[in-house]
């Protein structure tokens, strides 16, 4: 059992003494999506077998378990990375451990994976809240099953991914002596990641700028960017994805339409949905080359759809699942400022209206949209200044100037790194083989 103070060490960092020695590791990444996966770098032939507890020597298939849940910044990513792990080793064993009845319930099985769910409770903010004084007790329930699942699945790697059930897997698992990545994928990390930092053998990063916010070994830390879903790395042509939605631009050429792209995430934002619909209708009378593909969000829908009026320039959905074809289609993009969506944003190389929301604990999005700007040239409208008018002045400013356009998304293009879950996923074999071999 864990003494009083270690648990309060784990959840206050202040307490955490600075450890002395951290293990390093040396890796090196020489994996190419266009390569076979049985061919090295150099053209000569590459075994996919793993000795000892590295996997597949003597029938063992590579097991790689992911602790990953809340909401789909924690989640996609994990997913990408066990994408990119099943085609170099389609014999490798995946599990994904989270939380009961939770988003990862859903979307983990719908992409094919395993899941097993351990209960788990969310830190209250600010820390010192009276609600947190159960915290330690719900913690441990949760190391101990995190344990059994652990310790009948056997994997030779845990990859946390963020998210408070992220936190008892991840300690469960260094508690065992198992080998621990942690995969970041904000500018500044969660406040799990940044504990499970001290515990993990490898710090993955999605910017040179998150090195220096954890507090440990900069030589744990590797920058890598974030994992984007394969489908977006797939060419389609911007003629094809807009037919899709409007099929009568099949007829008209690339440069005499223009599309503007509105995410609002799988739940919605509701300023957003708001400032758009008091201007779409003025904007696209204006504009007869124009057009939105507008998601709602789930939650916010119904209202969205009771009040747009059916518009041939005008798209409205409550979750758009191809979202290849969404961002091929697209000349501008208006989204929050989440972390995978800023990544996805850098590998399509699409100019970008970000308005961070306010709702995420430590300022997350607003930091992933300043370093938007600094990267790509990313356009920030905060929450306080969004209206109708200070956004179609945004969207109008872009997509007249055909030079910024070319500008910005030539800069996205420059810093995004399209075979980030490739390179993770090397270093994590590089971590099993380097395990298999002490």
């Amino acid at each position: 059992m864990l003494s009083a103070n270690v648990m309060a060490a784990l959840y206050y960092p202040s307490l955490l003494p600075n450890p002395k020695t951290t293990r390093q590791l040396k890796v090196s990444c020489c994996l190419s999506l266009d390569r076979p996966s049985n061919v090295t770098a150099n053209g000569s032939p590459q075994s996919t077998n793993i000795s000892a507890r590295g996997g597949r020597a003597g029938g063992d298939s590579l097991r790689v378990a992911f602790a990953a849940g809340g909401t789909g910044c924690q989640i996609y990513p994990a997913v990408a990375i066990a994408d990119e792990i099943k085609i170099l080793n389609p014999d490798a064993r995946i599990l994904f451990i989270g939380a009961e009845s939770s988003m990862e319930s859903t979307a983990v099985p719908s992409a094919g994976y395993d899941f097993a769910a351990v209960s788990a409770t969310p830190l209250t903010r600010p820390f010192f809240s009276l609600k947190n004084l159960s915290i330690p007790y719900h913690l441990m329930k949760s190391v101990v099953k995190s344990w059994r699942k652990l310790g009948e699945f056997d994997p030779q790697i845990v990859i946390g991914t963020g998210g408070y059930v992220s936190f008892p897997v991840c300690l469960a698992a260094a508690l065992k002596g198992l080998r621990l990545v942690i995969q970041e994928q904000n500018s500044v990390p969660g406040f799990t990641n940044w504990v499970l930092s001290f515990l993990a053998d490898l710090v993955l990063v999605a910017y040179n700028s998150s090195v220096d916010c954890f507090p440990i070994d900069k030589k744990k830390c590797v920058v890598c960017g974030n994992p984007v879903r394969l489908s977006l790395r797939k060419h389609v042509s911007k003629a094809v994805a807009r037919a899709r939605f409007f099929p009568r631009l099949a007829k008209k050429s690339e440069s005499e339409v223009k599309v503007v792209l509105v995410l609002g995430g799988s739940l919605g934002a509701h300023a957003i949905n708001i400032a758009l619909f008091n201007l779409y209708h003025e904007m696209l009378l204006e504009h007869k080359n124009w057009f939105i593909i507008w998601e709602t969000g789930i939650e916010s829908f119904d209202e969205m759809e009771s009040l747009v009026r059916d518009h041939p320039q005008l798209i409205l959905a409550q979750f758009l699942h191809s979202m290849h074809f969404a961002y091929a289609a697209a000349d501008l993009v208006v989204s929050r400022a989440g972390a995978m969506t800023c990544s996805e944003l850098l590998a399509t190389g699409k100019p970008a209206i970000l308005i961070p929301s306010p709702n995420v604990e430590e300022g997350h999005q607003f930091r992933n949209a300043s370093l938007m700007a600094d990267l790509a040239g990313s356009k920030i409208i905060t929450e306080e200044e969004l209206d109708a008018t200070t956004l179609r002045l945004a969207i109008e400013e872009i997509l007249v100037n055909e030079s910024l356009m070319e500008m910005m998304s030539e800069r996205a293009l420059k810093a995004a790194k399209p075979n980030a879950g490739a390179e993770i996923m090397e270093h994590i074999l590089s971590l099993v083989n380097f395990s298999a071999t002490k």
